[in-house]
């Protein structure tokens, strides 16, 4: 290496030490304030940390301990750390990936993300990414993750990392300093909270481009973003304006502020989007907000600097900075239960999200033959895992989960003909039924038998004279197949086919109505043609009480 070549690449080294260090300065700020002047010592001189990802049978909760250089793996049954996990320099953010199995945590330090696998709990790999990240968000989908990082001085960064491949396909610049990273439910639109910038950024997450900006003098410092369940709206914690941005994602503007505790840091919305829980460091308390009437209902005490805030269901858990606690909330007292030592300087919560019970939106084809062996595509959400499919009380043949949203399954025979509900079954509950979900059984219809052609051929035949309609339907399935007012003969334009008149009973001859032989498995109904039809054509139409019709074309001299 030449002079000049050294030179400048100890320029350059001195040059990026100094961005990171005023960078990680910044985004850490808020924790250094809270501790004393030889823990902040200890800070600048770079600690790690480790992330852990929740379990998927568990749902264990994941705290990222940002001077510890770990990831305390807490379980929220019996309120005791599970494991430690080591994991990059500075953990910073983390999050679970939608189906439980691996816990991502941002290296601030480390400019990388720990992938941990929840099942060991575990570090199975490490993803580079852009300087200084901050924050982590998954799509509801799965299939990307979102890291908010540093690019250069008042820029910001998205890297957005394809979830197979662990790959980073793209980094999208943003506001200055990317502290929280939201996705919205149908995984469409990406929502960044730039905490410098003071404005949040909505990325279109099929283009990876940025497509709007909103931002408010009064919603100053944004650190962190949640999303409601419907996705109508973003609501970010503005850490110096002491309250919450409402953010209508229909038109990404700002429709009220709401007034919390001193130093909002992290924010987080329950599972129906009634509830807003609001972590304020400055003021040790967690805010409660009733999203109906958008006001705080309750104040909640808990440690000291609480930074990270995070709602399942009944329980809130709280991490609490340089108290080294998590604390578990009872949402329906709105007071602390629990207190679980973790690890130094917890600084961000995970948990995989809440199962979701599977839910049936299309049935396709939506008919097949009592016999069973139909090929049906169900769509519908949440259908990953799937244990079981069933139409009716009859489980299917067999059936394969191709996606989260289509399983391919094989109808299993039917004790008779009729409309039954398809549901799938997964660890977290059997779809409800709906008109969207219904299977009709249908008999084996293999068409009319000689003497009548089936369409598109054309029965010629003298008007007056009796048609014996024959047809199989499988077996003996009673003389009651036929639906109320089958059968019907219509008149048509024998060149186009259209309806030139409505359907009339199509009678049988001397009231012999429908006769079945079980020799033959045939089914007989002589139609008795009246005089009137001769030098018109008339559409014969066989309606079973299954629901399906069958017709045939004739034509009278």
């Amino acid at each position: 290496m030449n002079m000049n070549t050294a030179t400048n690449a100890s320029s350059r080294t001195a040059a990026n030490a100094a961005g990171r260090s005023t960078r990680r300065s910044r985004a850490l700020r808020r924790v250094l304030a809270a501790t004393s002047v030889t823990a902040l010592l200890s800070l600048t001189g770079l600690t790690g940390l480790t992330a852990a990802g929740a379990s998927a049978a568990t749902r264990n909760v994941y705290v990222s301990n940002l001077r510890g250089n770990s990831v305390s793996v807490v379980d929220p049954i019996t309120g005791t750390v599970v494991a430690t996990v080591p994991v990059g320099s500075f953990p910073f953010g983390d999050a679970v990936s939608p189906d439980g199995s691996q816990a991502w945590v941002v290296n601030n330090g480390s400019d990388t993300v720990s992938v941990i696998d929840t099942a060991t709990n575990t570090v199975t790999g490490t993803i580079s990414v852009g300087r200084l990240p901050q924050t982590v968000a998954f799509s509801p989908n799965g299939a990307r993750a979102y890291v908010g990082h540093f690019i250069s001085p008042g820029v910001g960064g998205v890297d957005v990392i394809d979830t197979g491949t662990d790959t980073v396909i793209t980094d999208i610049p943003v506001g200055n300093q990317p502290a929280g990273i939201a996705v919205t439910p149908d995984s469409s639109r990406v929502y960044v909270a730039d905490f410098v910038g003071t404005q949040v950024d909505v990325i279109d997450a099929a283009t990876n481009t940025r497509i709007a900006t909103i931002s408010a003098p009064g919603a100053r410092t944004p650190n962190a973003i949640t999303i409601s369940p419907d996705g109508a709206h973003a609501y970010t914690a503005n850490f110096n304006s002491s309250n919450v941005s409402v953010i209508d994602t229909a038109t990404n503007t700002i429709t009220g502020l709401i007034p919390v505790g001193s130093g909002p840091g992290s924010i987080a919305v329950n599972a129906d989007g009634s509830r807003l829980y609001v972590a304020n460091e400055n003021a040790n308390t967690v805010s409660v907000v009733d999203t109906a009437t958008f006001s705080v209902i309750a104040t909640i005490p808990v440690g000291s600097v609480p930074t990270a805030v995070l709602v399942d269901g009944g329980t809130v858990y709280v991490s609490n900075a340089t108290g080294n606690t998590v604390q578990f909330i009872d949402t329906a007292t709105n007071t602390v239960t629990t207190t679980v030592p973790v690890g130094s300087v917890p600084i961000a919560l995970a948990q995989a999200p809440a199962a979701l019970p599977p839910v049936v939106t299309g049935v396709s084809p939506d008919h097949g033959p009592e016999t069973g062996g139909t090929v049906v595509t169900i769509t519908g959400t949440h259908l990953t895992g799937a244990t079981g499919v069933s139409f009716g009380a009859t489980p299917a043949v067999s059936f394969t989960v191709d996606s989260d949203t289509r399983i391919t399954a094989m109808a299993p025979a039917a004790a008779s003909v009729g409309a039954v509900a398809v549901t799938v079954t997964t660890p977290s509950g059997t779809s409800a039924i709906t008109a969207a979900d219904q299977y009709t059984y249908t008999y084996v219809f293999a068409g009319f038998l000689s003497p009548v052609a089936n369409v598109p051929a054309v029965n010629h035949s003298h008007a007056g004279q009796a048609v014996p309609i024959k047809f199989r339907l499988g077996g003996d399935q009673g003389l009651n197949v036929l639906a109320a007012g089958s059968p019907t003969a219509t008149r048509v334009n024998c060149a186009t086919g259209m309806p030139v008149g409505v359907p009339t009973p199509a009678d049988s001859a001397g009231g012999s109505g429908l006769q079945y032989d079980p020799g033959t498995g045939t089914y007989t109904y002589v139609w008795k043609t009246l005089k009137a039809y001769a030098g018109t054509c008339q559409v014969f139409t066989l309606t079973l009480n299954d629901g399906t019709t069958h017709v045939a074309d004739f034509q009278f001299s």
